[in-house]
């Protein structure tokens, strides 16, 4: 009796889905247009996938700067060499100079997180092979002092490393790392100062597991490296053996962190 209702369930709650869909189309993360297609896991419109993750990202895969009309080549560019940097690898979504910087802003608002989850589907869906190809143990968030997650309510690194572990089937440990003091906005210092700024800024906390693990360290944007470097330090004293950076939007100059 038992089984024979379950599929009279199943299809009612297929047309109680339908029925919301109908009163309530689904819109779109990014740009909130309607969305066309039902079951889509994306949540963003096929022109804002198209925009706001582009296919390929010509880029050094040291730090990900973008080289225009360039093959992703493994050497180091004009812009890393001569800089110590503490990850090993960069794998961008797309330029922080693009549409999304608008979205990375939004993001970082209290209600961004359901914006931040579509991104971080968007970034495995266009940078999955990569990140599956560098065989990570695990993901780590950039971290964020209590006060201003306090004040901010939420933190989206964290959201974008629960989809990317999700996506390659690893622990995402948002815990792993701790930002030992609030630093000052990275945003209007100049690169010397945010090296200066983030130096000694994180601790690992106890008993993460990382000695020989590759790590993949999450963030929204990286200008400098300067604090995914700091970070990456600090993974890398705790026992990590590798440490590549995810991160939707690659800057190169003033404007983000």
């Amino acid at each position: 009796m038992a089984a024979s209702v379950r599929p009279f369930r199943r299809h009612l709650t297929r047309l109680g889905t339908a029925g919301v869909r109908l009163l309530f189309p689904p819109r779109c993360a990014a740009c909130d247009g309607e969305l066309p297609e039902l079951g889509d896991d994306f949540s963003l419109c096929a022109e804002c996938r198209q925009t706001l993750g582009p296919e390929v990202w010509y880029g050094c895969p040291r730090c990900g700067s973008s080289l225009p009309d360039q093959e992703y080549v493994p050497i180091p560019c004009g812009l890393c060499r001569n800089t110590r940097l503490h990850f090993d690898a960069v794998f961008p979504l797309g330029s922080y100079a693009s549409q999304l910087r608008d979205v990375v802003l939004r993001m970082k608002r209290r209600s961004g997180d359901s914006l931040s989850a579509a991104m971080g589907w968007l970034f495995t869906w266009r940078r999955g092979q990569l990140l599956t190809q560098w065989k990570a143990d695990l993901v780590v968030p950039i971290p964020m002092h209590w006060s201003r997650r306090l004040r901010r309510g939420t933190n989206n690194p964290e959201v974008l490393a629960a989809s990317l572990g999700e996506f390659l089937g690893i622990p995402a440990r948002r815990h792993a790392v701790a930002r030992r003091r609030n630093t000052l906005p990275q945003v209007d210092l100049s690169p010397h100062q945010r090296f200066q700024n983030v130096r000694g800024a994180f601790g690992i906390r106890r008993a993460t597991g990382l000695k020989g693990r590759r790590v993949l360290l999450v963030d929204d944007v990286l200008t400098t490296g300067a604090t995914c470097s700091e970070v990456a330090k600090a993974l890398k004293k705790a026992g990590a053996a590798t440490v590549a950076v995810a991160v939707l939007a690659r800057a190169q100059g003033p404007g983000s962190t």
